[in-house]
């Protein structure tokens, strides 16, 4: 495709729309709800999302990571903490994650605070992984400069062989990070550009402990 078509691309939305009264109470109750749809429909890993960070001066970074947990206290994804997400996070705990679910003309936004899961969380889900994954990770010096492939081939071999009939360990630079939800935005596709955006805001004064409020597309 011509680079110059890029003005002329576009989709139209035909989906349903979404509703302040299509809502739950509760925005976690809300994106499961819309996670079951989404399953039904999904290519590839049903999962995945865009973590979004930041070092303290504003310049962002963003990588595509598996949702591996969820639950009234945030999103938890897993991951080696000296990574760039990770180091990025513990200078700047603030964090926004992103649901692309295109077939469907939805998105999700999240946005929060993050913090490690403590050791235990860790270790149940590192005992799930596949034992390659796990080994990868013991290999990996993530987000660091490489010398070439290769290298980083021979050095899975040998931890592989080095631990061979044992149990991979768990790095101790390796594990979960929970992103408290403070903010969510549910994105509806609609015709003409007319989109749905309902937010969920934390708001103690309310029963439910959120505020719902509707964006302008």
């Amino acid at each position: 495709m011509d680079l110059s078509e890029l003005a002329e691309l576009r989709q139209e939305y035909t989906y349903v729309g979404l509703s302040e009264d299509d809502l739950a109470p509760d925005p976690v109750e809300q994106f499961r709800l819309w996670f079951a749809a989404w399953h039904e429909v999904a290519v590839g890993d049903p999962n995945a999302m865009v973590v979004t960070t930041a070092t303290p001066d504003g310049r962002p970074s963003v990588r595509i990571v598996l949702l591996r947990a969820l639950d009234s206290d945030g999103f938890v994804f897993f991951s080696n903490h000296d990574s760039r997400k990770g180091r990025e996070l513990a200078a700047n705990p603030h964090a926004a994650l992103l649901f692309p679910w295109h077939p469907l003309g939805r998105q999700v936004i999240v946005e929060g605070s993050a913090t490690l899961v403590d050791a235990a969380e860790s270790d149940a889900y590192w005992v799930t992984r596949p034992r390659g994954s796990q080994i990868a990770a013991l290999a990996s010096p993530q987000s660091q400069v490489i010398p070439d492939r290769a290298g980083f081939d021979r050095r899975w071999a040998e931890l592989e062989a080095d631990l061979a009939g044992r149990e991979v360990p768990r790095p101790a630079n390796w594990g979960g990070i929970r992103v408290a939800h403070e903010r969510l935005e549910f994105w509806q596709g609609r015709e003409k550009r007319m989109h749905d955006r309902l937010v969920y805001r934390r708001d103690v004064t309310r029963p439910t402990g959120w505020r719902i409020e509707r964006l302008a597309p």
